[in-house]
């Protein structure tokens, strides 16, 4: 946006120091003046004799006190404008320096540039404020522009699979012609049914980041049980039982949004198990201003860093990306985007048990 060019801050600051100056010792001066006036008379009656001169008449004070007082006063307030001027450059540059190390980061950034810091020394002040505050934010911004270059490769690694999948499979088949082309053809459908999945969950994932979606009042007690019903039939299949306990739970979201986020749960619960005789648990919990649902699972042991981890697209953990059931690696990351689209948090803490597992907890506002 053009603007018209006007003055800098440090020579309005400069004339403001100047001003005040010069007012204050106008101040002054007035003082002086009034007190010279009320306590000096006008005319001085001399007694003859008295001086060791002949005067007849009385002497003018005032007229010569205001002859002798004004031009001092003004040499005063030239002096005082003068210093006012040259201390109040000095002052200002030293007061707005640390803002020009703002602006020059600033420009940096404009440039594309996230990887400086301001630093700025000195005790705690408002400068110094804004400039920690700027480098909180240019490190935000920093994580933000590493995770999402990640994303896009990551992404676009996954997009690649199934397309290079599909194309070998077409190029088999029409090199070798005599080929069973129903095996082809489910190939080619699971190939198929794994794109449009990492698909939709890009989509979910994108939404979800951007939050837009209306909001109501949703029981995420009931939500867990439809998430368990849904995914019932998976679970037996993997021999993994699954037991819910808890309250009515209300919370502020979007229900399709908050379902997906417990369905995911429910279903990395029960994916990444125990081979057999696998347990998944799952709980709500409503407090005075918090809902809080908690999905546990035994399984593999999961170290610390490896935890710290799950929540990034695209990241599966260390055996789990072997698994015929892995999914396209975008459950917890979704699951993480949509609590924090929702205003809570989300904890992931290991279960040092001999079952080993994973305990995830959702931590949301709970709706009045």
């Amino acid at each position: 946006m053009a603007r018209a060019p006007g003055l800098s801050v440090r020579l309005k600051l400069t004339l403001s120091y100047a001003g005040f100056l010069m007012l204050a010792g106008a101040l002054l001066l007035g003082a002086v003046w009034l007190f010279l006036l009320r306590y000096v008379p006008d005319r001085l009656m001399i007694v003859p004799g008295s001086t060791g001169g002949e005067i007849t008449g009385p002497f003018p004070i005032r007229s010569n006190l205001l002859q002798v007082f004004a031009p001092r006063a003004a040499a005063v307030l030239g002096i005082l404008l003068i210093v006012g001027l040259l201390g109040g450059w000095i002052l200002a540059g030293r007061m707005l320096a640390p803002l020009t190390r703002i602006t020059e980061a600033t420009r940096l950034t404009e440039s594309g540039s996230l990887s400086h810091r301001i630093e700025l020394s000195g005790p705690s002040d408002e400068f110094r404020e804004l400039a920690d505050a700027f480098d909180a934010m240019l490190a935000r911004l920093e994580a933000h522009d590493a995770e999402q270059q990640r994303f896009a490769a990551n992404a676009s690694h996954e997009l690649r699979t199934p397309l290079a999948i599909t194309k070998t499979l077409l190029d088999v088949a029409r090199n070798n012609p005599d080929r069973d082309d129903g095996d082809l053809v489910e190939r080619l459908r699971a190939v198929n049914a794994r794109a449009i999945d990492l698909t939709e969950a890009l989509l979910l994932l994108s939404r979800a980041d951007q939050r837009s979606f209306p909001r109501e009042r949703v029981d995420l007690s009931l939500l867990a049980e439809e998430a368990v019903e849904t995914l019932l039939p998976l679970a037996e299949k993997r021999g993994v039982s699954i037991e819910t306990a808890g309250d009515v739970s209300f919370t502020c979201g979007s229900q399709a949004l908050l379902l997906q986020l417990t369905t995911n749960l429910v279903h990395n619960a029960i994916v990444h198990n125990l081979p057999a005789n696998g347990t998944v648990w799952i709980t709500t919990r409503a407090d005075r201003d918090r809902t809080v649902l908690t999905v546990e699972n035994t399984g593999e042991r999961l170290g610390p860093r490896v935890v710290s981890t799950l929540t990034e697209p695209f990241q599966r953990g260390t055996e789990r990306v072997h698994s015929d059931h892995g999914g396209v690696g975008l459950g917890l990351a979704i699951v993480k985007s949509i609590t924090q689209a929702h205003d809570g948090i989300l904890t992931l803490t290991p279960r040092l048990t001999e079952t080993g597992g994973l305990r995830i907890t959702v931590d949301l506002p709970a709706a009045h």
